[in-house]
């Protein structure tokens, strides 16, 4: 891979084709950038990932003051409105009516889904107790119950992983066995401790449910030494070892980044400048790659680091963010999309965005990043006059802090 984007003789051209507005729905057509920074979540919190990956997917949301409350306690209806959102599973049973959650109800919908995809059940009586605060016992019951998950070794052998293995209730040990078997378990801020009648914290409550995206393959292994049983790789003499805070300046070929409201796209920048240790040291060469996602996010846009690749082929996996930039452009109807579009990448939303104002609708490819596609979005802003897009300068906006500690 190369620094520069790699072009071809000939410029490819896509032209964007309309669509009727009929088939955008209208949530689609009004939803907000995903808040994903919190003000009470900061950089190196235990949790910080995971809420973070679960934010942007929209399956957990923060509040208005800008928090996210992270140790706040989780409900069993509100657990049953994550997992709603989390878990796209056809019934295995049928429904049943709760005594306590009328139809009117914030979350009956959520509850019913969660009961009818076996993922959670009622007390006797049809009782739900949908304001009671759940264990973390239950949620993990709840996840490898509704996974279908079934340990394969001896299920006491598997619970001597947990110095208080003792505590966890026997309807639940076969499933936490079958949870711990498929990594879903997190423990903060000791591995060994389950504490599996301690009601679950939302923080806690994204962990475990992160962990069964992974474990499903729709999502991404995160290294965090409280997942327990995750393989971690062995210590490697004169490892190096680069503290989270610190400041990687980046690069890019292009001079900016117009981003739409959703947009999501790869984007690979690279190193600006050589990262060195006290002694002089080369550590992180000028050049290399830094592969991650550039992001919508609430009040701009933000890139998410998740790999840096090497010169020699080595694959080194880090956790860091740059800044949210809340820089912006305005384009009108009417306005020449050569200079909106000098220098530029664009990503899918800004591209729809682009070619409904102003009516161009052919954009070179090698100026887009990917993402959700041109065409399919173009309705969203069919009949406006302008548009207001997150504006990126990649060589000054970019850098990334480290979230946590870079081995090398």
């Amino acid at each position: 891979m190369t620094n520069q984007p790699k072009r071809s003789s000939t410029a490819l051209l896509v032209a964007i084709s309309f669509i009727g507005s009929s088939a955008i729905s209208a949530i689609g057509a009004t939803s907000a950038f995903a808040q994903t920074t919190f003000n009470d979540v900061p950089t190196g919190y235990w949790a910080q990932t995971f809420i973070q990956e679960l934010a942007a997917r929209d399956i957990i949301k923060g509040f208005p003051d800008g928090g996210f409350r992270p140790n706040d306690p989780v409900t069993r209806a509100q657990f049953a409105a994550m997992l709603s959102k989390a878990v796209n599973k056809a019934p295995v049973r049928g429904s049943v009516t709760f005594v306590d959650v009328s139809s009117t109800y914030w979350a009956a919908p959520a509850i019913q889904k969660s009961y009818t995809t076996g993922f959670m059940s009622g007390y006797p009586g049809n009782v739900f107790e949908p304001t009671q605060n759940i264990p973390r016992v239950q949620i993990l019951v709840s996840l490898a119950n509704g996974l279908s998950y079934s340990a394969s070794q001896p299920t006491e052998t598997t619970l001597q992983t947990y110095a208080d293995a003792s505590g966890i209730p026997n309807y639940a040990r076969n499933s936490v066995a079958a949870a711990t078997e498929n990594r879903l378990v997190v423990n903060y801020p000791n591995v060994q401790f389950l504490n599996p009648n301690q009601t679950a914290t939302r923080a806690e409550v994204a962990a475990f449910i992160y962990q069964a995206l992974v474990r499903s393959g729709q999502a991404n292994a995160i290294a965090s030494p409280y997942i327990v049983g995750q393989t971690t790789t062995p210590p490697v003499q004169n490892q190096t070892r680069i503290p989270a805070g610190n400041v990687i300046a980046l690069q890019y070929s292009k001079d900016k980044i117009l981003l739409g409201p959703n947009d999501k796209v790869p984007l690979t920048l690279s190193v600006s400048q050589n990262i060195v240790n006290p002694q002089g040291a080369i550590l992180i060469p000028s050049g290399t790659q830094v592969v991650g996602e550039l992001r919508t996010v609430s009040g701009g846009s933000q890139f998410f680091a998740s790999e840096l690749d090497f010169a020699d082929g080595r694959k080194v996996p880090v956790n860091a963010t740059s800044k949210v930039v809340t820089t912006t452009e305005k384009v009108d109807k009417g306005v020449s999309v050569g200079n909106i579009l000098k220098g530029a990448a664009i990503g899918g939303a800004a591209a729809a965005a682009i070619s409904a104002v102003t009516g161009d609708h052919v954009l070179a490819t090698e100026k887009l990043l990917g993402g959700a596609g041109a065409g399919a979005l173009l309705g969203l802003f069919l009949g406006r006059d302008s548009v207001t897009l997150s504006s990126v300068n990649p060589n000054t906006d970019l850098a990334i802090t480290l979230n946590s500690d870079l081995l090398l």
